[in-house]
């Protein structure tokens, strides 16, 4: 029966981008299988709870050299990132698309932006805060949850999946 959850303890921040570079090695395999494949991921936890932290060391792990900056007033913040496939010729291009919906007022803000058709580009979409839209955003291929440690670094990951690529992205990380 295939694995489709599985939680990990990160004691210090460097735990916690291992746990995003795995991550990101299994994303670059689906994206090599499929070039037009696009995940939706949440990022749920209290404040504080490490996930602005997570979605950078994700995004720089697949390739993105520059800043990763939390969306917190932009609502999103793009970040295009070439992954190369060792054996085909041309690097593969998608589109990480970071959502932090925390300071949404009304939950259809997100669509009145523009955003909905982020959510069908090849890439994923890393939404922050999805509790916010109150049901209005696309299902979820993976859900992330981050629970705070005892000092400031430590943190429980869980991660569930809810599709079939989910579950392929998942068991991928377990085989790592």
């Amino acid at each position: 029966m295939a694995q489709n959850s599985f939680t990990q303890h990160c004691r210090q921040e460097a735990d916690t981008s291992a746990l995003a570079q795995k991550l990101a090695n299994s994303l670059s395999h689906l994206f090599q299988a499929d070039k037009n494949a696009h995940l939706n991921i949440s990022l749920e936890g209290d404040l504080g709870a490490g996930k602005t932290t997570f979605a950078r060391h994700l995004i720089q792990a697949l390739g993105f050299e520059g800043r990763v900056k939390s969306p917190t007033y932009t609502l999103c913040e793009p970040y295009p990132i070439q992954i190369n496939s060792g054996n085909l010729p041309n690097a593969i291009s998608i589109t990480a698309h970071h959502f932090d919906l925390y300071r949404m007022r009304d939950p259809l803000e997100w669509q009145e932006a523009g955003f909905a058709e982020h959510f069908d580009e090849p890439g994923f979409c890393l939404v922050e805060w999805p509790e916010k839209a109150e049901g209005t955003l696309p299902a979820f291929d993976i859900e992330i949850h981050l629970t705070a440690g005892d000092d400031e670094n430590s943190r429980n990951i869980s991660f569930k999946a809810n599709s079939s690529q989910g579950k392929i992205v998942i068991q991928k990380i377990n085989a790592q």
